[in-house]
């Protein structure tokens, strides 16, 4: 039985009030959210871990200005929780544009979104959502589109005024400090004679605060790039 709980899947459950007439200690609002979802998770076999509340605040706001929601988005970065639980779809966002953009958010960050009254509802592939699902794709064609021509236009300025233009710099040429101290690391012990791992020179260059461009540690072969070059 204990094995079964630390197994038990975590969620995190989502509350939303529109009006701040509905906010309040002697208002249902909230508790009925949070009555319907804790149900549900109990069906489920679902822990909810912990709650964010965004009150007074309406289901047309883009999800990711809420501050509730906002917070909630950061307990999953930080703990690894991959679940949000509302009452309804509705809940989570009344215009229908706003729902899908901020689905598609959390889809493309592993986040699962569940309406406690219809589990599958995110999912429906109704005329409405399609057609919305199909303009948000095309715009995010267009946006891909448009960011490549430009990348395309700047590189045939340069190569006009300049008459070359080269792709990534070699890494001494971006970092010599981070290439020096990768050659150091490297090198052997005179105790033991032993050499650092590629990952074990990542992680030290890290906690140094050598990062790469994305401000994430060095990959192996990066390191190794700068090891040989």
């Amino acid at each position: 039985m204990a094995k079964a709980s630390r197994e038990q899947r975590k969620a995190i459950g989502y509350l939303r009030t529109s009006s701040a007439s509905n906010v309040g200690a002697d208002k249902d609002s909230d508790k009925r959210q949070r009555a319907a979802i804790e149900a549900f998770a109990t069906r489920a076999g679902i822990e909810v871990v912990d709650w964010y509340y965004d009150a007074a605040v309406s289901g047309a706001d883009p999800v990711d200005t809420r501050p509730g929601f906002a917070a909630a988005l950061e307990r999953i970065a930080s703990n690894g929780v991959r679940t949000i639980i509302v009452e309804t779809a509705n809940r989570f966002a009344r215009d229908l544009i706003v729902q899908e953009t901020g689905f598609r958010m959390l889809r493309d960050q592993g986040v699962e979104l569940i309406a406690a009254d219809s589990p599958g509802s995110f999912l429906e592939d109704t005329p409405t959502a399609a057609l919305i699902r199909q303009v948000l794709g095309a715009v995010a064609q267009f946006e891909k589109a448009a960011l490549v021509a430009k990348l395309k236009g700047a590189r045939d300025r340069k190569k006009r005024d300049t008459g070359k233009c080269e792709g990534r710099k070699a890494h001494a040429e971006v970092r010599p400090e981070v290439v020096a101290e990768a050659k150091r690391l490297r090198r052997a012990s005179p105790k033991t004679g032993e050499r650092r791992s590629l990952r074990e020179i990542s992680a030290e260059l890290a906690a140094k605060g050598f990062l790469n461009e994305r401000g994430r540690p060095y990959n192996p072969n990066s390191i190794k790039a700068m090891i040989e070059g």
